[in-house]
């Protein structure tokens, strides 16, 4: 049996254990534990004296891998990103901003909705962690939509597709975690994720506007705040706006220059900046041990996941699978527009079935040699290219699409993990309210990835500049 078909069958079981509910990191992990022991028998001519080599020679293989890749540099950026969410929810700047965002923007039809899409938004730019996003302003937010009338599930969705936001502005454990499949300079994927970010908050918001003109009673305004209290509303936000600035001079240096150190040295310092202003607005020693335990959980769990799949990843390697999917989404007679539309929808479909994470580690070494063969290369320049850009600027477009997806499958059923977490911070909503909230959502991420596909200057500007 060819190397090629043992991956094909190997793949196909592992998916079968995902669906039937086992977790990414061990169907991973086992199935390639299992392709390695398979290929390097066959390598071997099935001879039963010789499995025990084999055994040996995979067991050796999938061991180099825990450490040789979860000891990437890079990879140290995810827990101070985690750290600096939940530290700046104990320091209160979660409250101070969506009490700022709804001083300024609760006047617009549908402005307590929009302001919690905009507070959301300003809490990724110091939080990796969609899921603490979600659950943070589930708490803050949900109730304040309540008391004026809002439906149970639209606020309910606006809080769950407002923590998806996380995903793609920077501090965004997601990109790192791109950036490391695919082998590309971090700080520009992470710079990349601005634009798009802010872009898809605006959707967000003009979506709710204007549901709140067209529909009768939907998300009344609210007035009554005067400029006095919407300028002191400000300053409590400021270590939000402290942070995202020191990331971006650590990440690119925008008066010219070198950067001022690392993307981790950003993170590590933005985590200390938080820790100091917790401390100062009153954090106890029990809400610190609180913030560093829920941080190591959510790490351990990445970690987990980004080493059970590169086992799998690395017996993709011995099996020749991603060359040969290249090959053949090169040899398609189809526009190769259309052929990224189809795997962006595939990757949608995907979503219903896998987490955010677990779904890019197991794919992208697969799809990303395949797009990049679509534009020509990873080396080809803008001006030979299919899709007009060079090959690290195609890599950095393709990333936040995907990553873009991958924020539409933190709201998609059945898996939709906001939608779990929102319904578990609040006893009054189901899971199936939450999903029936986030509904409308759907249509503004198309709208969003759509123009995200025919305008790739919304992504490159940015990273352009470094």
């Amino acid at each position: 049996m060819e190397p090629i078909d043992i991956g094909l069958i190997v793949s196909a079981g592992m998916l079968v254990l995902v669906v039937l509910g086992m977790r990414v990191a061990f169907a991973a992990a086992l199935a390639g534990m299992i392709g390695l022991i398979w290929i390097f028998w066959a390598k071997f001519g099935y001879d039963p004296d010789r499995f025990g080599k084999a055994l040996t020679v995979a067991v050796k293989t999938a061991g180099q891998v825990p450490h040789s890749k979860i000891s990437s540099q890079a990879l140290s950026l995810i827990p101070t990103f985690i750290l600096i969410g939940y530290l700046a929810y104990y320091a209160g700047l979660t409250k101070a901003l969506f009490e700022a965002a709804k001083r300024w923007l609760a006047w617009v039809p549908g402005g307590l909705a929009v302001s919690t899409i905009f507070a959301t938004a300003g809490f990724a730019a110091v939080s990796g962690a969609s899921v603490a996003t979600s659950a943070v302003f589930a708490r803050i937010a949900i109730p304040e939509m309540l008391a004026i009338g809002y439906d149970k599930r639209f606020a309910a969705g606006v809080v769950a597709a407002g923590g998806t936001l996380a995903s793609l502005i920077p501090p965004s454990a997601i990109l790192v975690i791109y950036a490391i499949i695919v082998e590309q300079d971090v700080g520009k994927l992470l710079l990349a994720g601005f634009i798009p970010g802010a872009f898809s908050a605006v959707i967000y918001g003009l979506l709710i506007i204007g549901m709140a003109v067209t529909i009768k009673g939907f998300g009344p305004p609210v007035s009554g705040f005067t400029w006095r209290e919407r300028f002191a509303s400000l300053p409590p936000a400021l270590p939000i706006v402290f942070v995202v600035v020191t990331i971006i001079f650590f990440v690119y240096n925008p008066f010219g220059g070198d950067a001022w150190g690392t993307p981790t040295e950003g993170g590590a310092i933005g985590a200390f900046v938080v820790f100091l202003m917790a401390l100062y607005r009153g954090m106890r020693w029990a809400q610190l041990k609180d913030a560093l335990l829920e941080t190591a959980k959510l790490s351990v769990m990445i970690f987990t996941i980004i080493w059970g799949v590169l086992i799998y990843v690395r017996f993709l390697g011995f099996a020749e699978l991603p060359s040969a999917f290249s090959d053949w989404i090169t040899s398609l007679t189809l526009s190769p527009m259309l052929i990224l539309v189809c795997i962006l929808l595939a990757y949608a479909v995907l979503g219903m079935f896998m987490d955010a994470i677990g779904m890019l580690l197991l794919t992208l070494p697969v799809v990303y040699p395949a797009v990049m063969a679509l534009n020509g290369g990873e080396v080809v320049a803008a001006a030979d290219s299919t899709f007009g850009m060079s090959g690290p600027m195609c890599a950095i477009w393709f990333g936040i699409l995907v990553v873009k997806m991958a924020e539409f499958c933190l709201i998609t059923p059945p898996i939709g993990l906001n939608c779990f977490v929102v319904a578990g911070v609040r006893d009054d909503l189901s899971v199936q309210d939450v999903f029936k909230g986030v509904t409308p959502f759907f249509i503004a991420d198309a709208i969003t990835i759509a123009l995200l596909v025919a305008f790739p200057m919304i992504v490159l500007w940015l990273p352009g500049q470094v």
